[in-house]
């Protein structure tokens, strides 16, 4: 987008494009009304990184609208929390769409783009995968390169030990864990890189549905931790994605 539109004035100011047929390519922006959704074509030009469209409540016909939008402009989308049997209808439709069932994104990307530098998301167990995957392609989409570190929970701790040189290379980290939270404190305490702590809704009785995690994770005692809210791994991806590209962003 921010590509296009420099593009577009530079075809102005060498007068290949007159100020009407510059507006009429403008139309769509800063955003387009679908009558129940307002389509954000300006937060690539604030935040670097297009709309991402939250799933969940929208009905079928409101979610095939905004792909089509999407779609028909070339515009790269993801769409999270989506009902599981809406989006298998909505790839049938829709065949450029890809599908994640373990953690409910659909993506749509034009073309592929260079991945940069290093985030490394590190998960406690098994069961947090859904959470990781929604980071994982989260991150992948924003364009960085992402390595993923599985099932090296406190119960175990000989299994995470071993990889702390590749974890001590990334640039930025991703920590989600569910129970009691505490792998979060263990790799902040061990690496000198930033991380994301991600609590999950993982957990027995007194787990409160990731109220435990949560608390100890924003109680750490290791610094160079942010917290984001529970099994919120596409706030983790977007906050380590600004992390890993600022140099980029900066320029």
């Amino acid at each position: 987008m921010k590509e296009a539109l420099k593009k577009l004035l530079e075809e102005v100011a060498r007068g290949d494009l007159s100020p009407s047929e510059a507006l009429d390519r403008l139309a769509d922006l800063p955003y387009v009304d679908l009558g129940f959704a307002r389509i954000d074509h300006h937060r690539f030009v604030r935040k670097h990184f297009p709309e991402v469209i939250y799933g969940a409540g929208k009905t079928y016909e409101q979610l095939a609208e905004i792909i089509k939008h999407f779609l028909a402009r070339k515009i790269p989308l993801l769409v999270t929390k989506v009902d599981s049997k809406e989006a298998r209808s909505l790839t049938e439709h829709f065949t450029e769409l890809k599908f994640f069932p373990l953690s409910r994104i659909l993506a749509y990307e034009p073309a592929p783009r260079p991945k940069k530098g290093n985030i490394f998301i590190v998960a406690g167990g098994t069961s947090d995968l859904p959470v990781v995957e929604e980071a994982q392609v989260v991150a992948d989409y924003l364009g960085n390169r992402v390595q993923v570190l599985c099932d090296v929970g406190v119960a175990g701790l000989h299994r995470l030990l071993p990889e702390l040189p590749r974890l001590r290379k990334a640039r930025v980290l991703i920590v989600v864990a569910g129970m009691e939270g505490a792998l979060a404190s263990i790799v902040a305490g061990l690496v000198d890189r930033p991380v994301i702590a991600v609590p999950t809704s993982i957990g027995y009785g007194a787990h409160f549905g990731g109220l435990a995690p949560l608390l100890a994770m924003l109680n750490s005692c290791a610094p160079g931790i942010g917290v984001v809210n529970i099994d919120n791994g596409f706030g983790a991806a977007y906050l380590a994605s600004l992390i890993n590209q600022i140099n980029d962003l900066s320029e």
